[in-house]
């Protein structure tokens, strides 16, 4: 009874203050009963569950970096998905690898959905840190303002890129009195120590710090986003709350004024809206250590029944092998871009290689991404337009056979790769086949002549909508996405619509002149700045295409 007593004392509960009653967790567990806090704000959910929490059968296998093994998904309560995924430091506009790192959890939010869960998906903002403050310091800005306009940025960029909200996003400035309760839970519990109104986590009293990441203490290295300090009682120790220096952003606490350190603040965050035990905890693989495993380390230490299942993270995008970051400088931000590329092109582009793996970012891949999105919409809406207003309700019994198997395979492709640890590359490599069989069927002789044409475009253009919108990849109208990529490629090109059509008059005159060689001047100057020509019975039409100049290289290698 004593050590349950204990667990309980250790595990007290945050005072959720200036939160919205929706928003609380209901603690405090009573004892004699171990449960899961229940999450009483209203999580995401699939409009396939129908009211019934269980999800459909299927296994979703997740690659674990607690484990280093792809393991069974198995929620902690049965239906429900409890997801926290570190966000953003807002202290300037964020760059394509902050992308990655939200597109990948946009993807297995997504997918939870379509699988039948109930998802509450927490991803945070820090708006207190020393970026932001040296920022708002060169600007003349207050520093909780500038963060506030980076995240509504942020925010914008999301939207940009198809990433569903989440269920809530909780800033660090609002949070203070749970940081600095959990900050005295672990003092409670003698794992931290004070030195002249600094509070530091002492990493020599957690057993079984460095499991998440592999690392041994004594390989540990003071630094990490934080001054190396020699008060400290050992190198690796991190801290908790700094005392606030002359002008600084601060707050009150038991040690005077000052601000939460980085790590704390999401060990705070997502026992306050998921409890001490959840399901998922994600980000990008650079906050392995020391932000993830100093996470694990605090929140451990102010509840000992602290315990996360899946440990996810996605790989960098490079430039030239090298990560992708402010800090070394060699970032483009997502504004940056889609600038010159389509958002749905972006997105496209950072799932076309698996979420582990590392992404080499050039404007080749980008191009292609790019080239293969229009080709995607391109195609339904040729579907569209030979369907036209007709009534797009169908029955199955009067598609095909040969469709129908078409499609089942489609969609076994489908979940057996988005079940095996999100494989999108090969998801979307698996919508090859259907729009194949679109095109034959509007465009070849044999394929116009099929008997129940129809039915097989309608189910057909279903199955891919229906992958699409799982994926994020699904815009509004197909012809105005069309048009915005072809807006995007004449902006790479340097060209407008005009200049486009006058060539193409030019070469139409060289044609009838019989000059072909400069008919084919003219086609090869479009293609090498990514205008393609494609001659029909009706006339010259044209489409974005990979500039000649960035595909030769990659053909003569």
């Amino acid at each position: 009874m004593a050590s349950l007593l204990n667990l309980f004392k250790s595990c007290r509960p945050f005072t959720p203050i200036g939160l919205p009653s929706r928003l609380r967790i209901q603690f405090p567990l009573r004892p004699g009963k171990l449960t899961q806090p229940r999450r009483s704000f209203t999580p995401h959910s699939s409009s396939k569950n129908n009211g019934d929490s269980t999800p459909s059968a299927k296994d979703l296998w997740l690659h674990n970096t607690m484990s280093r093994k792809k393991e069974l998904f198995k929620p902690k309560v049965e239906g429900q998905v409890g997801m926290y995924v570190c966000g953003v430091t807002a202290y300037d506009l964020s760059h394509i690898g902050h992308a990655r790192v939200y597109v990948t959890f946009d993807v297995l939010f997504r997918y939870l959905k379509h699988l039948g869960y109930q998802v509450s998906y927490v991803r945070n903002f820090t708006d207190v840190d020393d970026k932001i403050i040296a920022r708002a310091n060169e600007l003349g800005e207050d520093p909780i303002s500038l963060s506030r306009r980076f995240c509504e940025e942020f925010n914008r960029d999301m939207e940009q890129l198809q990433c569903l909200d989440p269920s809530v996003q909780p800033r660090v400035s609002d949070h203070i009195p749970q940081i600095i309760d959990l900050i005295n839970q672990i003092l409670d519990n003698g794992y931290a120590y004070e030195v002249d109104g600094d509070v530091y986590f002492s990493v020599d009293k957690s057993p079984t710090y460095g499991k998440l990441s592999g690392r041994k203490l004594e390989d540990n290295r003071a630094g990490e986003r934080v001054a190396v300090d020699t008060r400290k009682r050992h190198p690796a120790d991190f801290v908790l709350w700094k005392t606030a220096k002359e002008g600084e952003v601060s707050w009150e606490s038991p040690w005077g004024r000052g601000r939460p350190g980085w790590h704390i603040e999401c060990s705070a965050m997502s026992a306050a809206y998921l409890g001490y035990s959840f399901d998922i905890h994600g980000g990008g693989m650079d906050l392995v250590f020391p932000h993830h495993e100093n996470e694990i380390a605090q929140s451990c230490a102010a509840c000992d029944s602290s315990d996360i299942s899946y440990w996810i993270h996605n790989g960098f995008v490079t430039v030239d092998s090298e990560k992708m970051s402010k800090s070394l400088g060699n970032f483009f931000t997502i504004r940056q871009v889609i600038d010159l590329y389509h958002p749905l092109a972006l997105r496209l582009f950072l799932m076309g290689t698996h979420y582990r793996s590392p992404i080499n970012y050039s404007d080749f891949l980008l191009e292609s991404a790019s080239e293969r999105v229009f080709y995607i919409y391109q195609t339904l809406h040729d579907c569209e337009s030979v369907l036209g207003e007709k009534d797009s309700t169908f029955d199955n019994g009067s598609v095909p056979s040969d469709t129908l198997t078409s499609i089942s395979t489609f969609r076994s492709e489908f979940i057996a790769s988005m079940s095996d640890d999100l494989l999108t590359p090969v998801t979307l490599a698996a919508m090859s086949e259907p729009l194949k069989t679109i095109n034959d069927l509007i465009h070849t002789r044999k394929g116009k002549k099929q008997p129940r044409r129809e039915e097989s475009l309608k189910a057909l253009e279903a199955s891919v909508r229906e992958v699409l919108t799982i994926l994020g990849l699904m815009p509004t109208s197909y012809s105005e996405v069309l048009e915005q990529l072809k807006e995007k490629a004449l902006k790479r090109a340097g060209l407008n619509e005009e200049d486009v059509l006058q060539r193409v008059k030019e070469r139409t005159d060289a044609r009838k002149n019989k000059e072909y060689e400069r008919s084919d001047e003219i086609r090869k100057e479009l293609a090498n700045v990514g205008i393609a020509l494609m001659d029909s019975p009706e006339g010259t039409a044209w489409r974005p295409a990979i500039p000649l100049a960035l595909q030769e290289p990659s053909t003569t290698t």
